[in-house]
């Protein structure tokens, strides 16, 4: 009897193969509280450290960005982009207002504000691309933590293990020729052949869907 391939478990959505990042917010616009950084904490959900705010209702998290520290409070780096000058680096902006940390909020990420009118501004995100927001949304002022993450070899493979379970995912990965056919449908056999087509129809059942799915064309273009 075969047994549930990889894709299949992917699929299912379970705690193994996901991970919830803890949800970085704002206080809504009518609460004009002003929080307390009380530390700076890891997330398994993201790369960027997050600030441990204690408000008078409660606490919150919030992308911390580069030089903020205990003790900081919230209104030296939290603002609108009303009251926020142009030419300075923002991260974690909301789309719209109260809708929460939406844009830029991975280390070393930032956009600026180009230009202002009555209710709205012109941002430029990372990608070059601007984008009108409402003068109410709330952005972070600064860079986030944490840029440089991904020039750190992992000099390991057992730490780089830990590092994608952590985040929900599986390494090493091992190819569907080199398991058993009881695991995969291109399982076993000899050599480096698959022994079938790899192209499969759109309509194929869960087990059976691998390889090039629905594909119009498979193989190198010829050279004209």
């Amino acid at each position: 009897m075969g047994k549930v391939i990889r894709a299949q478990r992917l699929g299912k959505g379970s705690n193994s193969y996901r991970v919830i990042p803890t949800g970085a917010k704002y206080k809504p616009l009518y609460k004009t509280e002003t929080g307390t950084v009380v530390d700076l904490v890891h997330d398994v959900g993201r790369d960027a450290p997050i600030a441990k705010i204690s408000y008078p209702s409660g606490i919150d998290y919030l992308v911390a960005p580069i030089g903020v520290k205990v003790g900081d409070t919230t209104d030296k780096f939290v603002s609108t982009l009303g009251q926020i000058p142009e030419s300075i680096p923002i991260c974690g902006i909301e789309t719209y207002p109260n809708s929460g940390p939406k844009l830029c909020t991975a280390p070393g990420n930032s956009a600026i504000i180009l230009s202002k009118t009555e209710k709205s501004c012109m941002i430029q995100l990372p990608s070059r691309k601007t984008k009108e927001l409402n003068l109410n949304c709330r952005a972070t002022m600064g860079v986030p933590a944490g840029d440089g993450r991904a020039e750190r070899p992992w000099t390991k493979a057992g730490k780089k293990w830990i590092a994608f379970h952590a985040r929900g995912k599986r390494y090493p990965t091992t190819s569907g020729k080199a398991m058993n056919a009881v695991c995969h449908p291109f399982g076993s056999g000899y050599g480096g052949g698959v022994g079938r087509p790899k192209t499969i129809s759109r309509n194929a059942p869960p087990g059976r869907k691998i390889g090039s799915i629905a594909a119009r064309r498979t193989g190198k273009r010829k050279k004209t």
